[in-house]
């Protein structure tokens, strides 16, 4: 495990088991100790199943490979199942990958995870410079076609924020996916008004929530007023297709800053809406978020 501290932020890493970021702690200027990710107390993160704590990497590709279908419109492959539900590929690579550390300071450090073999044609050099200052942590990322040939990938970050029945969720977008049976996509649609967070609404429903947004601004809020605590995310033009989900009575909320629209990899709707970006060799994908706590 490594240790990041700057101010009164504290991040606990775990190359070993995806490079996940386990555990971010600020303590606010009355004193509170306030958890930014969900992280429950005695969590130990695995690579048996992707988990619900922390914050962690999506690549080559962002969330579902549906049937572990790679098919982005010139050409088409097979990735390993490995979801443990079943039904294909869930997050890529990364999550499962033992992360090499590449610098480490008090307040920085830079991962890699590099998948040089493999039934399907991925190759490939993924890096996480994960950097605290005073005031937040930045996650800059970067992927880079190692293959011979050109091939069509996706990055993005999976953060787990605490939710509580009081929470509320802002952020705005322009247009979100149609959901058919299991998260396929069967189409998009243009939101008025900036979307179904715009007015910042509690987030608990008592039903689970699950949206892949299109033409985000790039920033959310979400904002907890019986712990006197809000987080402010943001994220680069290049992750503008965050997944929003819970489910139903969750003690947590994910907005996942992502390349491309959910089920891209696999489904055609989902493809025409946000598609994988296609790497020629040696070619780079890359992008940062950023979260930063703040009292209310």
């Amino acid at each position: 495990m490594l240790e990041l501290k700057a101010g009164n932020l504290n991040a606990r890493i775990y190359p070993e088991a995806g490079g996940i970021i386990a555990g971010l702690d600020w303590r606010s200027p009355d004193g509170r100790l306030h958890k930014l990710l969900h992280s429950p107390d005695g969590a130990v993160p695995s690579t048996a199943a992707p988990n619900m704590m922390g914050s962690w990497v999506m690549a080559p590709f962002a969330n579902r490979a549906f049937d572990g279908v790679v098919d982005d419109g010139v050409q088409r492959f097979l990735v390993p199942d490995n979801n443990p539900r079943g039904g294909g590929n869930i997050h890529g690579f990364g999550w499962q990958s033992d992360w090499a550390i590449l610098g480490h300071t008090d307040g920085h450090t830079v991962l890699e995870h590099r998948r040089s073999e493999g039934p399907d044609p991925y190759r490939y050099r993924v890096r996480q410079e994960i950097s605290l200052d005073d005031r937040g942590m930045t996650i800059a990322l970067s992927i880079t076609n190692e293959a011979e040939q050109a091939l069509p990938y996706g990055i993005g970050h999976h953060p787990w924020f605490p939710c509580a029945a009081d929470t509320r969720l802002g952020m705005t977008a322009s247009g979100a996916l149609i959901f058919g049976e299991a998260f396929r996509a069967t189409g998009s649609e243009a939101l008025a008004g900036g979307g179904p967070y715009a007015e910042r609404p509690v987030f608990a429903t008592g039903r689970e929530t699950a949206w892949s947004f299109l033409g985000w601004d790039g920033t959310a809020r979400i904002e907890t007023p019986s712990t006197g605590l809000a987080i402010m995310l943001t994220a680069s033009e290049s992750l503008r297709c965050p997944v929003v989900w819970a489910p139903a009575g969750a003690e947590f909320l994910c907005v996942e800053p992502q390349s491309h629209a959910i089920g891209s990899p696999s489904e055609l709707a989902a493809r025409e809406a946000a598609p994988l970006m296609r790497l020629a060799p040696g070619e780079t994908l890359d992008g940062w978020l950023r979260i930063a706590p703040e009292t209310i």
